[in-house]
């Protein structure tokens, strides 16, 4: 099988390439190019866009001995990626920026160039297992690590690529991959793990949004009320704000039982941004749009479970499909077991046991 191997620059996609190679394919690495500027992006070995991490993945092609190449995709990354993290945000909404990478990146514009390329299948270092289901759909499972199990920002993919999808990594624990790596002679066996967002070069998030946001009319200054409406004090920007953040509220006066205030809500066209406490935070039924799904589409109410962060907590739940016209459809949940702090655009994965069922946009929370 001809196998594109994408390398960020760090162990877990070495390895995936290595082990690819290892079974017999004919691989070719890729990394991708994803700042118009590098040295606007992350810098060191906290990211995954930096000229530090392409020589890192060329240096791991050339000891596994496949061919390498960069693929150039910052226009597409900063379209989709970038300026959708800008857009949410501006809205009052909290997106995730890895799974839409996964989604209209490595899995969108990579896979469909590898197959117009000829390749096969896209391998890649996320913690997923890929299997066949009895009705012949290739299915995708929680990694057998669980403490790194990625399949929550994978839940974007459909059938079609899903099966053109290698997961190497899948049945392997993190500490395993370092001393496999090691024992390989990959020079990245201790490089450390990315964290927090790779566009942002220094991680503060608050600051990467003020100075590009400023100027965006749903965007501006408003007050900080209690749910009464009462106005505890002002701020300079609501994309600054979260559903259930606790820190950096800078009220300036405690509430009255003294308990600690949360975001509760954020409303971006007048910047109002309403503060309480955290019962207030709890909910039991979310309204998704945009569902994707990763196999066949649910036609009844399903019990299942669900996730709503990355690497947060499994929730039981009903999920049930509703339509709201001709092309547009919505997924309402149900929480048997109750969730705070969910925010409006982040995802909520759908799970029947380890097996991933689809994915979708929460549009709104209540309890």
């Amino acid at each position: 099988m001809k196998v594109l191997a994408a390398m960020s620059g760090g162990v877990d996609s070495a390895v995936a390439a290595a082990r690819v190679a290892e079974a017999g394919h004919d691989v070719t690495g890729i990394h991708l190019a994803l700042s118009r500027n590098p040295q606007s992006y992350r810098s060191g070995a906290r990211g995954c866009c930096t000229i530090e991490d392409s020589n890192d993945a060329r240096r791991a092609a050339d000891v596994i001995g496949i061919p390498f190449y960069v693929w150039d995709l910052s226009e597409r990354f900063h379209a989709d990626v970038v300026e959708d993290f800008l857009d949410e945000y501006a809205a009052g909404r909290t997106p995730n920026p890895c799974l839409r990478c996964n989604e209209k990146i490595k899995f969108a514009a990579v896979l469909d160039r590898a197959l117009a390329l000829g390749f096969d299948a896209v391998a890649t270092g996320h913690y997923a297992q890929l299997r066949i289901g009895a009705d012949g759909l290739v299915e995708m499972h929680r990694a057998e690590d669980m403490g790194k199990d990625q399949s929550y920002v994978l839940g974007v993919l459909t059938q079609r690529q899903l099966g053109h999808a290698l997961f190497p990594l899948g049945d392997s624990a993190k500490s395993d991959v370092r001393r496999e790596a090691e024992h390989r002679g990959l020079a990245v066996a201790a490089k450390p793990d990315s964290h927090d967002i790779c566009f942002i070069s220094d991680g503060d998030t608050g600051a990467w949004l003020a100075e590009r946001l400023a100027d965006r009319e749903l965007a501006h200054a408003g007050s900080i009320v209690d749910r009464d409406g009462e106005v505890l004090g002002e701020h300079d920007g609501s994309y600054r704000f979260t559903v259930g953040q606790r820190r950096g509220l800078r009220i300036g006066r405690p509430a009255p039982d003294g308990q600690p205030r949360y975001v509760l809500d954020i409303e971006p066209v007048s910047g109002t941004v309403t503060v309480g406490p955290r019962e207030a935070l709890a909910v039991e039924h979310l309204t998704a749009i945009r569902p994707v799904w990763c196999g066949t589409v649910p036609d009844r109410a399903l019990e299942c479970t669900v996730q709503l962060r990355a690497h947060g907590e499994e929730h039981r739940a009903v999920v049930t499909m509703a339509s709201t016209g001709p092309t547009e459809e919505k997924v309402e949940v149900r929480l048997l077991d109750r969730a705070t702090g969910i925010a409006p655009g982040q995802a909520v994965v759908v799970y029947d046991g380890t097996r991933v069922v689809g994915s979708a946009t929460i549009a709104s929370a209540v309890a």
